[in-house]
């Protein structure tokens, strides 16, 4: 019999981070909707918090993935544990219950702790556990295809320069650092493509602007310059040497963390949504019942049951592509089904609950129509629904990239 209840510790984690959504985010969740670009002061007092938490050994509020995710094979069934990135994904989804605009501004907790904690040697760990990371990828050139990185880094004595242009950067004017892809040696492809720490105060970096958004409006998204742009040489994440065999993996890897984070972040918007909506059905007169075939039941009603469904088969595989990754087993696959699977569910149930809760739906009384808005960016971030589906099927079909396009 396969156990899916949730550790104590994770429980007591989820908890506190449900207290917070619900005390913090919620309350001003609309305010910074309203006031896009203005930073939420509000968060300040979390960061001590949030810090003493980690030093205690509690799990962090945040996204902010906690382990590492190495190859290899499966673990004794002794050592299998619930870790970080379970930690991670539970609280990344109890925050974005709340506001996930808001939870991917909370200060020390951006997507690139994420890849620092996947590719990071043990003393970069210790010099870059505590820092705010954002993470840069996506550039005018390109979206989802992260192979076709232009932005371009040099070694130079003991300094890396880089040179090149980043857009929708989440958190890119707040973090204290940024983690930017780069390759250092185009001549090579897709396997001298690295990733480096850059901190927001070294020289040649600069936000030419930030982006006017659909949602998750509390969050800034930035545009970055980087011009002859100089860190030290030791600030590559992992090994610097460029490893052709290997191609892509290493970098690429930091993805196996982060998807069933940003899934969470999907699966805590539906929930809201369906939370929401199930109050205004019963204040309708809608029964919702469990005992009667859907078909039987109120139109309003069958529709929800349907998307609870898909809520909670959203919410089953991104449990298990966390497992997967505390447990060290390559969770590519999970992960990516994890990813298409929460985002399309993410949206669907955001826009069909303001359908179905009608003009309250569409108005801003409720924070509905947020959601629906602040959903869409998770089916397209860290790799689009298209992407994913396409990873899924590659990795089903024992089809190369190359082979299947």
């Amino acid at each position: 019999m396969i156990n899916l209840e949730l550790p104590k510790k994770l429980k007591a984690s989820a908890n506190q981070a449900h207290q917070v959504a619900s005390q913090i985010f919620r309350p001003v969740s609309r305010k910074y909707d309203l006031a896009e670009h203005a930073y939420p002061v509000e968060l300040d007092t979390m960061a001590a918090m949030i810090e003493g938490l980690a030093d205690s050994g509690t799990q962090k509020i945040g996204g902010a993935a906690g382990g590492r995710n190495d190859e290899g094979g499966d673990t004794d069934l002794l050592a299998n544990a619930n870790g970080g990135n379970m930690s991670a994904l539970l609280n990344a989804l109890e925050t974005s219950w709340g506001d996930v605009g808001l939870m991917l501004t909370i200060p020390y907790q951006g997507l690139g702790n994420a890849a620092i904690a996947a590719v990071a040697t043990d003393e970069q760990l210790a010099r870059f556990g505590k820092v705010w990371a954002s993470m840069a990828i996506t550039e005018p050139s390109f979206g989802s295809d992260s192979a076709a990185v232009t932005t371009t880094a040099v070694l130079d004595g003991d300094e890396w320069v880089l040179n090149g242009e980043k857009i929708f950067v989440t958190a890119g004017e707040r973090s204290t650092h940024v983690v930017v892809w780069a390759s250092v040696d185009k001549s090579l492809g897709r396997a001298a493509i690295k990733s480096f720490v850059v901190p927001r105060d070294a020289p040649g970096l600069s936000v030419a602007r930030l982006e006017h958004k659909l949602g998750i409006k509390a969050s800034d998204t930035a545009v970055l310059l980087l011009q002859d742009c100089r860190i030290p040489a030791d600030n590559i994440l992992g090994s610097p040497e460029v490893n052709v065999e290997k191609g892509f993996a290493g970098v690429m890897q930091t993805f196996d963390n982060t998807r069933p984070l940003v899934a969470a972040m999907a699966i805590g918007v539906a929930r809201a949504a369906l939370e929401e909506l199930r109050t205004i059905l019963t204040e309708a007169g809608v029964e919702i019942s469990y005992d009667t075939p859907a078909m039987n039941q109120h139109a309003a009603a069958a529709e929800f049951l349907r998307m609870e469904a898909d809520y909670e088969s959203a919410y089953l595989l991104a449990l298990r592509a966390a497992w997967m990754a505390d447990n060290k087993k390559p969770n590519s696959l999970e992960a990516s089904m994890s990813k298409a699977k929460a985002g399309r569910t993410g949206t669907d149930v955001t826009l069909k609950a303001v359908e179905l809760a009608g003009t309250v739906g569409y108005s801003q009384r409720l924070l509905l129509e947020k959601w629906g808005r602040d959903s869409k960016i998770l089916d397209i971030f860290e790799g689009t629904q298209q992407i994913q589906q396409l990873i899924v099927a590659r990795r089903v079909l024992g089809k190369t990239s190359a082979e299947l396009k």
